[in-house]
C-alpha cells in the first residue's frame, strides 16, 4: 500500500449527517491510498487486515478529534463500505427486518414484524448512495446509470434488490432491498403466531399430500411465499419437483428438486430467460410436481396446462387482493399468453386446473393471517363456483394494536375430499361443521375501535 496523505476531513461528528460525510472522506482516502493489484497477492484475508489497519490509522489522528467509541464505529462502517452494506448494514444484520427501503440519503425506512418503521440511518449524499447502489448492483453482474436507471437484481446472501435512479427517481436514488430469510418459518410457528387455525393447516397438509392443485394469493409481503415454503415440506420424498421463480426464494426440503430461475436480458438486450420458457422446457424434465414462485404473466397458461396434463399437486402464487381478484388475474394472465380463448373457455380452463385458493393478508397491526382457505368446484352459467372452506373474520381492535377476531368453519364440505379418499388420505369430515375455530393466541378484548 502507498503513503496516505494527512488530509484533515471534517472535524464535527455530533451529528448523523456530517458522521457519513467524514466517512466518505475517509473511505475516498483509502480508495485512493491502496494498490488493488496487491488484493491477489496477499489474499483477501490479509489485505482486508491491511484495509483495516489503514482505516485505524486514519481515524486515530488527532485532527479528526473521534472519540474512542466513534473510532470504532467509524472503522466498521468504513469496512462496511468496502466490504458490506454501508450505512445499512446493521440493518442488514438485524434477522427481524424484512425489507430495507431507501427514499433518498436521509430518509431509510424499514419493515420489522409487518410494519413500517422509519429509522436515523443517512448517507453523506445522493452521490454517496448513488456510488452504493452501483457497487452492490456492480456486484450483482449489472448495471444501473442513466441510460438504465432502473435495475432488479440478487445478492450473494439471496435477498432481492430493486433500486431507481435520476432521471426516473425525482427526489434523489433508490433503494428496495427484500431480505433473504434462512431460517424458515414453519406451519407450526404460523400456528402459534395465529396465522391460521390448526384445522385449517390439518386440511391444506392433507390436500398437498393428496395433490390437489393449490394458488396463494395476496398482497405483497403477505407471507404468500412463506406459505407455498411450507406447503411444499409435506409433498412425498419419493416425488420430483421442479421449481421455477424469477428470483429464488423457495426453500425445498426434498432430495429430489431441481430449482430453475429467469435471467434478464445482459448489457446488450440479449439473453432473456422468461418464466414460460422454463415451464415449457421444465415438462421435459419429468416433473412429478410444478411449482411457479409467482404467477405474473403469459407462463399461467403453460402452468394450467401442466396441471391438467399429469401434474397434479402443482403450486403457485399470484398478487391478488382477494380471491375473486385472483381469478380475474388468472384470466387477464392467460389473455396476456396470446391465446384468444373465449370467456368461458377460460373460466372452465382454470376451473378444471386449480381445486383450491389460500389468501393470505397483511393486517394493518402487521400481523399476517390466511383470510380464507377456499374451493373452486366448477363454472356454472358462465361463473366460478367458489366456495368458502374457513374464513377469518375480524371483529375490532384492541389497545394494543393488534387486530381482533376468529377463524371460522363455514360448513362447506369441499368436493376435494373425494381426491384425498382416493389418493388413500382419510379426512374427519367434522372438522367441516360450521363453527368458531380455535387460534394458536390467547383471546383479546375488543376495544370500541372496529376496524
Amino acid at each position: 500500500m502507498v503513503a496516505v496523505a494527512e488530509q484533515s476531513p471534517r472535524q464535527s461528528v455530533n451529528e448523523s449527517h456530517s458522521f457519513q460525510e467524514l466517512k466518505t472522506q475517509l473511505h475516498r482516502q483509502i480508495v485512493n491510498s491502496i494498490d488493488m493489484s496487491k488484493a491477489g497477492e496477499l489474499g483477501e484475508a490479509e489485505f482486508k487486515s491491511q484495509l483495516q489497519a489503514l482505516a485505524n490509522h486514519l481515524c486515530s489522528r488527532p485532527e479528526i478529534a473521534l472519540t474512542g467509541e466513534e473510532q470504532q464505529r467509524m472503522v466498521r462502517e468504513v469496512m462496511d463500505e468496502i466490504y458490506g452494506f454501508g450505512p445499512l448494514q446493521v440493518l442488514m444484520d438485524d434477522p427481524e427486518v424484512s425489507d430495507v427501503l431507501v427514499n433518498g440519503a436521509d430518509s431509510v425506512f424499514i419493515e420489522r414484524n409487518g410494519l413500517l418503521e422509519r429509522t436515523d440511518i443517512q448517507f453523506a449524499s445522493d452521490d454517496h448512495l448513488l456510488h452504493f447502489i452501483q457497487r452492490l448492483v456492480g456486484q450483482a453482474g449489472r448495471r444501473i446509470d442513466e441510460v438504465s436507471p432502473m435495475v432488479d437484481a440478487k445478492l450473494a446472501d439471496g435477498s432481492r434488490l430493486h433500486a431507481v435512479i435520476p432521471p426516473l427517481a425525482l427526489r434523489g436514488p433508490t433503494l428496495s432491498i427484500r431480505r433473504f430469510k434462512t431460517q424458515i418459518v414453519r406451519i407450526e410457528d404460523m400456528i402459534d403466531m395465529g396465522t391460521l387455525a390448526p384445522e385449517m393447516s390439518e386440511f391444506l397438509i392433507t390436500a398437498v399430500k393428496a395433490r390437489a392443485n393449490i394458488l396463494f394469493s395476496g398482497g405483497t409481503g403477505a407471507g404468500k411465499t412463506t406459505m407455498l415454503n411450507n406447503m411444499s415440506r409435506f409433498i412425498p420424498a419419493s416425488q420430483r419437483v421442479i421449481t421455477i421463480e424469477e428470483t429464488a426464494e423457495l426453500q425445498l426440503q426434498q432430495a429430489d428438486v431441481v430449482g430453475l430461475e429467469t435471467r434478464l436480458p445482459n448489457i446488450e438486450g440479449k439473453g432473456t430467460v422468461t418464466p414460460r420458457d422454463l415451464l415449457r422446457n421444465s415438462l421435459r424434465m419429468r416433473p412429478d410436481r410444478i411449482i411457479v414462485g409467482e404467477a405474473r404473466g403469459g407462463e399461467v397458461l403453460d402452468m394450467l396446462q401442466a396441471m391438467n396434463t399429469g401434474h397434479d399437486g402443482s403450486m403457485s402464487t399470484v398478487h391478488a387482493n382477494d380471491t375473486r381478484d385472483a381469478l380475474a388475474r388468472l384470466e387477464l394472465m392467460i389473455a396476456l399468453s396470446g391465446a384468444e380463448l373465449p370467456t368461458k373457455v377460460t373460466r372452465q380452463y382454470i376451473a378444471s386446473a386449480i381445486q383450491l385458493f389460500v389468501h393470505i393478508a397483511r393486517l394493518s397491526s402487521g400481523e399476517r393471517k390466511v383470510m380464507r382457505v377456499s374451493e373452486l368446484s366448477g363454472v356454472k352459467d358462465g361463473e366460478f363456483e367458489v366456495n368458502d372452506i374457513f374464513v377469518y373474520r375480524m371483529a375490532g381492535k384492541h389497545p394494543s394494536g393488534r387486530i381482533v377476531g376468529s377463524f371460522y368453519a363455514t360448513g362447506y364440505e369441499p368436493k376435494v375430499i373425494r381426491k384425498m379418499a382416493a389418493a388413500g388420505y382419510e379426512v374427519n369430515q367434522s372438522m367441516f361443521a360450521a363453527r368458531e375455530l380455535k387460534s394458536g393466541q390467547p383471546d383479546e378484548a375488543v376495544s370500541d375501535e372496529t376496524n
